[in-house]
């Protein structure tokens, strides 16, 4: 049977540490809340609360992606990909960056969803592809920053968070439209 979890893949790689990332709008392994579900779908397209901790001492600053394996794609759908959130930042409140929402700090980079747009991109399965699995990660990188082109792809990002990562935070939450 294939592996369809891109980050157990990446553990095999590459070992590193984990850490521990909470929500206060979904539990692990829990459905979204209908705010974080696509305006599609339903919902309005509005990033969760994440919080982490227990990241190790050297980490110097964090990259948030979130990422639907179960996309009907053959690559999954980036939903969210935030670069270059400073050391001191421990939480992202819901709707940050997004319209009305809180902002993000200075130097923060918010990459091109696969929807075309900077910010989070709601869950909204097609209806008949079963429940879908949406992975939010906390990565804790080795460097304060990464030199990013604004306009890179999530997976040129995961490239850069593969050789800097010290450890992952993984949280995840679920649709289904069926």
């Amino acid at each position: 049977m294939l592996d369809v979890d891109p980050y157990a893949a990446l553990q095999r790689l590459r070992p590193v540490g984990s850490f521990t990332v909470t929500s206060a709008d979904f539990a692990d392994g829990g459905p979204l809340a209908r705010p974080q579900w696509s305006t599609g779908a339903g919902g309005v397209d509005r990033s969760p609360q994440l919080s982490w901790s227990g990241f190790p001492d050297r980490t110097r600053s964090f990259v948030v992606t979130c990422l639907d394996p179960d996309a009907p794609t053959g690559s999954g759908w980036w939903h969210w990909a935030v670069v270059n959130l400073p050391l001191s930042v421990t939480s992202l409140e819901a709707g940050v960056g997004g319209p009305g929402g809180p902002a993000l700090p200075a130097g923060t980079i918010v990459l091109r969803n696969d929807d075309g747009e900077r910010g989070y991109a709601g869950g909204g399965p097609p209806r008949g592809t079963g429940v879908h699995r949406y992975v939010f990660v906390v990565h804790a990188l080795d460097v304060p920053s990464l030199d990013l082109d604004p306009d890179a792809t999530p997976a040129v990002l995961g490239i850069r968070c593969f050789f800097h990562a010290l450890a992952r935070g993984i949280l995840v939450g679920t649709v289904s439209r069926d």
